[in-house]
């Protein structure tokens, strides 16, 4: 079966028997095609090249969630690279529970349980060769050439960012050395694929006195912003990094001088040696407007040297995360031609940009859970399980996403709040340790309790509001009223009906449009298929509404 024999939309694919794909090509597939989306128990699949990370949703290590990438797994686990290529895939049972673990650029998920896993392996020789005929003959000559203008025109799309590079342009790094800087930076613009759809560049020079040299709205191809780079002046004095910094976090990500929303916000700091000045406050602000920082380290202290540095800790005060992620060290301006490639990695992989407004870092979920007798105990504990595995998927911390639980019967019971609880871990504590209560339902007063006394306090912050109903029966009271109240209020309601949860009420307490915000499932268990879809949902409405 040749390739083009293979190609089928929206990612549903009926792969070939194990027998037959020994024999044969692997099968094309797309960047998000899942575990779930291939039938047989053994297949050879084609991963496309250049897949943009984010398109990557990976569950696991090693052994991963039906619900996974294929190709971002492979990715994960070291099969293939970003260039593709032939994976061999092996469909498994499902695990009591996933880890989530960062490995070749990629940020796997954990999840607590799942109904199906695959695991990935490289091809064999023969499926490699017979990978090859196909790919190299099915290309026209020409099938580079349209694309060339295409990406003048727009850019990378695969890489929207908004990226401010804080050179350093101090009498420490002297004339020479900042023109070698120069050039390194104009090698990142023209790599990164500058254009009015992909990366938007500006560079601000840091010295005495800090000077944005340009915004982000200048220049929107690579040929421009490498000229404007070229034409930069160097300033001289003391580095000021901190100063600096500071200055571009307040002054350059405005929306007046090019910034664009629902796009991550990154300054890569230049600092050849170490900064003449306080760097840490700097950093704590950049993670207060959402900006993710990344320090270029060139030519590190020496050991004579370091009782000259102020604070030799300075990199992991100013990075968005300590993980060494966000960290870079080149050891010399001469011939940095290799380091170009590897930084545009880590400044394209989006999901990885921590300190980005995001849906995993920037939301309220509550969660209003039916407490009723009808529920029972091992039922209740099912719902506590999905709490759980959604809230895993999401950032919590002192300055990111925030959780709450509220359960009701007749009455109310705050389980605990947004400001209780600011790490995941004592979260998914926290919601282990609910107590059943039993008894009746009044869900139209658990909305208005909710509304009222989760949403009131935070009601003006920063993080969008949303949440998340789950009800096996019959409210005994009205609730599209205070429903309509939570709507008002800015809170996106989600629905989930168990059992004999009347459909009516599910549609009448959910945001618009109301299809995409009610779900039904016949039994408890069905809520573990559920997880990602609210995922999905969340972040699809965040992004709405950033638009």
């Amino acid at each position: 079966m040749g390739p083009s024999a293979a190609l089928l939309l929206l990612g549903v694919f009926c792969l070939a028997s194990p027998t037959q794909s020994d024999s044969s090509a692997p099968v094309p597939i797309t960047c998000h095609t899942r575990g779930l989306d291939i039938r047989s128990e053994t297949a050879h699949v084609l991963c496309p090249a250049n897949c943009p990370i984010w398109q990557y949703s990976v569950i696991g290590n090693v052994v991963y969630a039906s619900l996974s990438s294929v190709c971002g797994a492979a990715v994960h686990r070291g099969v293939i690279t970003s260039t593709g290529g032939p994976v061999m895939v092996q469909r498994l049972a499902g695990q009591e529970s996933y880890s989530g673990i960062y490995a070749n650029g990629i940020q796997s998920q954990g999840l607590g349980k799942w109904s199906s896993s695959f695991s990935v392996a490289k091809a064999s020789s023969r499926s490699l060769e017979a990978a090859a005929r196909p790919v190299s003959t099915a290309r026209p000559s020409t099938g580079k050439r349209p694309k060339k203008p295409l990406e003048k025109k727009s850019g990378n799309q695969d890489c929207k960012a908004d990226i401010a590079f804080l050179i350093d342009g101090s009498y420490n790094i002297g004339q020479r050395r900042f023109n070698l800087q120069k050039n390194f930076v104009g090698k990142l613009a023209v790599m990164l694929g500058v254009g009015s759809e992909g990366p938007h560049v500006g560079v601000v020079q840091a010295s005495e006195h800090p000077k944005i040299e340009f915004y982000l709205k200048n220049f929107t191809t690579a040929k421009d912003a490498l000229f404007a780079i070229k034409e930069i002046g160097f300033r001289g004095g003391n580095s000021n990094t901190g100063k600096a910094l500071k200055h571009t976090i307040q002054r350059f990500f405005a929306v007046e001088n090019g910034v664009r929303k629902g796009i991550p916000k990154i300054i890569v700091v230049f600092i050849d040696g170490w900064p003449s000045d306080d760097i840490e406050e700097a950093g704590i602000v950049a993670r207060e407007f959402g900006i993710n920082v990344f320090i270029v380290s060139v030519a590190k202290p020496a050991p004579e040297e370091l009782g000259m540095v102020q604070d030799v800790g300075f990199v992991n005060k100013a990075v968005c995360r300590s993980n060494g992620f966000f960290s870079y060290n080149i050891p010399t301006w001469f011939g940095t031609t290799k380091y170009v490639k590897p930084l545009i990695q880590k400044l394209c992989a989006h999901e990885q940009m921590l300190c980005s407004k995001t849906c995993y870092n920037s939301v309220n979920i509550a969660f209003l859970i039916d407490g009723s007798s009808s529920v029972g105990d091992s039922n209740f504990r099912l719902m506590l399980e999905f709490i759980g595995n959604v809230a895993k998927a999401f950032e919590i911390t002192d300055i990111g996403s925030k959780i709450a639980v509220v359960q009701f019967t007749y009455d109310q019971r705050m389980e605990f709040s947004f400001t209780d609880y600011i790490t995941k871990e004592r979260v998914l504590a926290a919601v282990r340790g609910v107590r059943y209560m039993s008894g009746g339902t009044a869900t139209g007063e658990a909305i208005t309790y909710t509304t009222r006394n989760v949403f009131g306090p935070v009601r003006n912050g920063p993080n969008k509001n949303f949440l998340v109903i789950l009800t096996d029966g019959q409210s005994y009271d009205d609730v599209r009223g205070p429903a309509a109240v939570a709507h008002k209020a800015g809170i996106t309601v989600f629905s989930i009906g168990v059992a004999w949860a009347p459909l009516d009420d599910l549609k009448d307490m959910a945001s618009e449009p109301k299809e995409t915000h009610t779900f039904f499932s016949r039994e408890f268990t069905g809520l573990e298929q559920i997880v990602p879809d609210i995922i999905r949902a969340i972040c699809r409405d965040f992004l709405d509404s950033n638009q």
